[in-house]
């Protein structure tokens, strides 16, 4: 079982202190649309998903760092133990909702960036990508009720597939393809 996320407080906290300009929600999308589009995981991977060359390079054991390797051995894992940095159940709809908007937002973006104008994506790759760049420019709704919330971890979990089935066909195929050839 791959390590768990960091909580969503402590990347809060490593986010301002940085001032990224990102929520933890959305911090994660990118990191993690950086990855599936095959960019490094190395210790640049911040100055990276915000183009700036002058940020300094994330610190072994900072929570950033912890959000690193806990992402990368997620998207790797076998189980498909692949999980969102999202508020919890006590927070309200319109918070994880629009979490979850954020969460596609920084993916999108990052996911761009890492993987170009072109990406190698499957017919099903490219309709993942679609439906995400669709939820980032998404805004939550107040309100809500039981079918909203059905509706939400639903969606949630589509996005938690879609990001592991664009993470397969830009990072790990070209991976193992490399390897076969």
């Amino acid at each position: 079982m791959p390590p768990a996320l960091p909580p969503l407080q402590d990347i809060e906290s490593a986010s301002r202190d940085r001032e990224t300009g990102m929520g933890a929600s959305e911090l994660h999308g990118s990191l993690c649309g950086w990855l599936a589009g095959g960019g490094g995981d190395g210790p640049d991977w911040l100055a990276r998903i915000l183009a700036d060359a002058g940020v300094a390079p994330v610190a072994q054991d900072d929570p950033l760092d912890r959000l690193r390797q806990a992402s990368v051995s997620q998207l790797e894992d076998r189980e498909f133990g692949f999980e969102l940095l999202l508020p919890g159940a006590e927070a309200s709809l319109y918070q994880r909702s629009g979490a979850l908007f954020d969460w596609c937002r920084g993916f999108v973006g990052a996911f761009g960036l890492a993987a170009g104008p072109t990406p190698p994506l499957s017919a099903e790759g490219q309709e993942a990508l679609a439906d995400l760049v669709r939820l980032s420019a998404a805004a939550p709704e107040e309100g809500g009720d039981e079918e909203d919330e059905e509706a939400l971890a639903e969606i949630e979990e589509y996005v938690r597939v879609a990001v592991l089935l664009l993470h397969g066909d830009c990072a790990l195929g070209p991976r193992h393809r490399g390897r076969l050839n």
